[in-house]
C-alpha cells in the first residue's frame, strides 16, 4: 500500500472516531450510560423509523437533559430509576413499571440506587435525524 493511501486511511478512521465519540450517546457512556441498539426498522408511516434500545445506567449514572425527534416508551427490566421530565413530576420506576415520553420533550433519566437500570426503550422517530439531542 502506497504511503499516500496509508495516510489517507488513517485520516479517515481518525474522523470517523472524531465523530462516534463526539455523539450523544458516547457523551452518555462517558458518564456512566449505555446504549445499545437492538434494532432499527423503517415504519409504515412515511418518514419515520422504529428503533428498540437497551439502556444501562450504572449505580450513580444519570443522562443529561435531551430531547428525541419522536415519541418513545420505556419499560424497567432490572432496577430503580428516576426520569425527570420537563414540566413533570420525577417519576421513581422500578422494575416492571413503563413509562413515556413525547417528541420534543426534555428529560433525563438517573440511577440513585445501587445496582445497575436496564431499560428496554421504543423509539417512533422522524427517519434521518439524529436519535438523541443533547439540551443545555
Amino acid at each position: 500500500m502506497s504511503l499516500s493511501r496509508t495516510i489517507a486511511m488513517s485520516a479517515a478512521l481518525v474522523f470517523v472516531g472524531l465523530i462516534l465519540f463526539s455523539t450523544p450517546t458516547a457523551r452518555a457512556q462517558e458518564q456512566g450510560a449505555q446504549r445499545t441498539v437492538l434494532q432499527k426498522q423503517d415504519l409504515s408511516v412515511p418518514g419515520y423509523e422504529g428503533v428498540l434500545v437497551r439502556t444501562e445506567l450504572a449505580p450513580g449514572a444519570s443522562e443529561p437533559k435531551h430531547t428525541h425527534p419522536g415519541d418513545f416508551f420505556g419499560y424497567v427490566l432490572e432496577g430503580t430509576v428516576t426520569i425527570f421530565q420537563e414540566g413533570q413530576p420525577a417519576l421513581h420506576l422500578s422494575a416492571g413499571a413503563n413509562f413515556f415520553v413525547p417528541a420534543g420533550r426534555v428529560h433525563g433519566a438517573a440511577n440513585e440506587g445501587t445496582t445497575t437500570v436496564k431499560l428496554l426503550v421504543s423509539f417512533f422517530v422522524q427517519k434521518g435525524k439524529p436519535l438523541t439531542t443533547p439540551v443545555q
